[in-house]
């Protein structure tokens, strides 16, 4: 079956993108922060 392959392979790369953004999303907001404080 193709399409139960496809499915596999797009909820491994969803889990994949869901876990970077995880790490990206904290990062980003400490990084937006410290850069507002420097600004202000």
């Amino acid at each position: 079956m193709a399409s139960a392959n496809d499915m596999k392979a797009a909820e491994k790369t969803y889990g994949g993108f869901v876990s970077l953004l995880k790490w990206t999303v904290p990062i980003l907001a400490a990084l937006v922060l410290l850069i507002i404080i420097v600004i202000s």
